[in-house]
């Protein structure tokens, strides 16, 4: 769109120590982690690369007796994707808000765009849509992203803001007082303010919370279109069929703990078939054990379930049904969704989350939400 031509003018550069190279979480000098890093890997052993949009190393909060957050580290990618689920209560406001430096941390360390958490500029690129939030209804949308504009002191022209009203759907109602917005198109114009000054790092808290089918349709195109600019985004979502179809990477928080993190082929890899069958003998049951994962075959009537079977084998598994006598009636391949993974891991964490993390985490976790609302955006709005 091009609105924010020179929008480093004016803003503080990264931290440095003596020497001039950019410090690190702990102050001493060296590079930023690389988008490769894991997150307890020492920053100044990285070498190459830029520096994640994300980097959070055991983050840890209490508020009063109850944990919210334990120990909590991930990693995020430029131009990366990042979906962050779990249960309410499992900690992803507070680290949300924590990395955005709107709560302190009791421990832990974050890095943004390659400045210290606690540095004013890390923010100074960081786009926010909350969940909650509520611009003053009687300035126009268009006055509203002019506000806003003139807060973050952004470089986005007329023009500029109002490319970004057409793109969320509101061009036509540029002139029309926010006060008469329906929650949707609130929403929208939220998205638009999030989006001012082309940010490198987009945190977005629910963003088609109150939208009708068109208009998640439509978030959905701009985040993807976000990637496609190399803009990090990090999205916290309740409806799992939208993070599962465009979210890179997924991180589930469980009682404050990162219970599980990997990409969508990590966290659901494992595939699996259905079959209908004549008979189930023990014969067949051999066969079906031979090519699942240990404990992956499970009945439901005529209907068998056989986890961990790859694509590639399911010819194979069918001869070998056949070849024992057993007549096969119906073949379904598939692979768990999302929401069933997630049902799993909260499950096995027992009421406690999943210290150990589950397997097919990934050394660089991520997670999302969002972190201010208008005169919120982190550029000392926050």
């Amino acid at each position: 769109m091009g609105f924010a031509e020179g929008r480093t003018e004016g803003r503080p550069d990264a931290p440095e120590a003596a020497g001039g190279r950019p410090t690190t979480p702990d102050g001493v000098a060296g590079r930023p982690p690389a988008a490769g890093a894991t997150p307890d890997t020492a920053p100044d052993a990285v070498v190459g690369g830029a520096s994640p949009a994300v980097w959070c190393s055991g983050i840890s909060k209490r508020y009063g007796r109850r944990p919210a957050l334990t120990s909590v580290s991930l990693t995020i990618g430029r131009g990366e994707v990042v979906g962050l689920l779990g249960p309410n209560g499992a900690g992803k406001t507070s680290l949300i808000k924590i990395m955005l430096g709107l709560v302190a941390a009791d421990a832990g360390d974050v890095m943004l765009l390659g400045h210290k958490g606690s540095d004013p500029a890390s923010r100074a690129r960081v786009g926010y849509l909350p969940e909650l939030f509520r611009y003053q209804p009687w300035l126009t949308a268009a006055e509203v992203l002019a506000f806003h504009t003139r807060l973050g002191r952004l470089r986005a022209t007329a023009d500029d803001r109002a490319e970004l009203l057409k793109l969320v759907g509101l061009a036509e109602r540029a002139g029309d007082r926010v006060g008469r917005f329906s929650k949707g198109m609130q929403q929208r114009l939220g998205l638009a303010v999030a989006l001012l000054g082309e940010p490198e790092l987009v945190v977005l808290d629910e963003p088609t919370s109150a939208l009708d089918p068109v208009g998640r349709a439509d978030v959905r195109e701009t985040v993807l279109g976000l990637r496609e600019r190399g803009t990090a985004v990090l999205l916290n979502s309740h409806l799992i069929g939208e993070v599962e179809r465009v979210c890179d990477r997924v991180v589930i928080l469980d009682h404050g703990r990162v219970a599980a993190s990997g990409t969508l082929d990590e966290l659901l890899g494992e595939s699996e078939v259905r079959l209908r069958l004549q008979r189930a003998d023990d014969a067949a049951r051999r066969v079906l054990e031979t090519f699942a994962a240990p404990g992956g075959v499970s009945w439901a009537g005529e209907w068998v379930t056989v986890r961990g079977v790859e694509g590639a084998a399911v010819p194979d598994l069918v001869a070998a049904l056949v070849g024992a006598g057993v007549r096969v009636h119906a073949v379904e391949p598939g692979r768990q969704t999302l929401e069933e993974r997630l049902l799993d891991v909260l499950r096995a964490g027992d009421g406690h989350g999943a210290a150990g993390n589950t397997a097919g985490r990934t050394a660089g976790g991520a997670t999302g939400n969002g972190a201010v609302a208008g005169a919120a955006r982190g550029r000392g709005r926050a």
